[in-house]
């Protein structure tokens, strides 16, 4: 016999969503988010109109839900910090140096979110293609390069992004530096962070619209990548607005800089309460 008949749909290389018949009958429906995110497949046994939410086992939505309550609850707080540090800046209540703490602060949070979230990537329960509809998960590592899947690309891009932000962070404690030095070493390093944010939103936008434009008002996973995606916009709008001018050494616009940061990091906090809800 040939292998089961299957329909995978994506985007490039990328797999998001795959139907199958299993051996004993009716279909199989496997999904990239709520697999790896809530451990669901969808199984719709021969002759039944409708279909039911097969789990994954105890043990591996008890992973699950420890490694989502770690990286939204880091991205709450990391959003805060930020949000404060930003509101710092903009109101005149600290110098340089406790907004850059304030910044860096968060920016470890970040930087926690960011791994735990390629955790839940590489430890996320697979299906077995052609089986009978059920995830299996396989034993805990640290690390697994995986490039050819969508949401192991996303989430690696999204830690990369906070890596990067982390030497702006870091720079940002310098004393001392000339224009060209700080458009160098912080806002550089800046506008990259943003950049990696923003792909990495992309990506998870092609994970969850199987590759096609999409508006899902009911699901709760597109509104996580969408408030998500609008903090990562907003956060590349302050950085081009916080670029130094080498004729006057001042910022195109402070104002603009900083009430991006402040509304993009709550956009991030808010998309770490939402993902508190995602759970198995």
């Amino acid at each position: 016999m040939g292998q089961p008949e299957q329909r995978a749909e994506g985007v490039g290389p990328f797999i998001t969503r795959l139907t199958w018949r299993p051996p004993g009958g009716g279909t199989a429906t496997w999904e990239s988010r709520p697999a790896r995110r809530r451990g669901l497949i969808v199984v719709r046994p021969p002759g039944a109109g409708g279909g039911r939410r097969a789990r994954a086992d105890s043990a591996v939505l008890a992973r699950l839900r420890r490694l989502n309550a770690v990286a939204a609850t880091a991205f709450v707080i990391g959003g805060a910090l930020f949000a404060a540090g930003a509101a710092v800046a903009q109101f005149g209540s600290g110098d340089a140096t406790t907004c850059a703490s304030i910044y860096f602060a968060g920016g470890l949070f970040f930087n926690t979110g960011g791994y735990v979230s390629l955790l839940q990537v590489v430890n996320a329960p697979r299906h077995v293609p052609g089986g009978e509809g059920v995830l299996v998960a396989r034993r805990w590592r640290w690390w697994a390069y995986e490039p050819m899947r969508v949401d192991w690309l996303s989430a690696f891009v999204l830690f990369a992004g906070t890596l990067v932000f982390g030497v702006d962070l870091l720079d940002s404690f310098l004393q001392g530096l000339s224009v060209q030095q700080v458009n160098r070493l912080i806002w550089a390093p800046d506008v990259i962070g943003c950049v990696l944010f923003l792909v990495s939103g992309h990506l998870a936008f092609v994970e969850i619209c199987h590759g096609r434009p999409c508006v899902r008002r009911r699901d709760l996973g597109w509104w996580i990548v969408a408030v998500n995606q609008l903090g990562s916009v907003l956060f590349m709008v302050s950085a081009l607005a916080a670029f130094t001018r080498p004729a006057t050494g001042s910022l195109i616009n402070a104002d603009i800089s900083n009430w991006g940061t402040l509304i993009g990091a709550l956009c991030f906090s808010a998309g770490g309460i939402l993902q508190h809800v995602e759970r198995p």
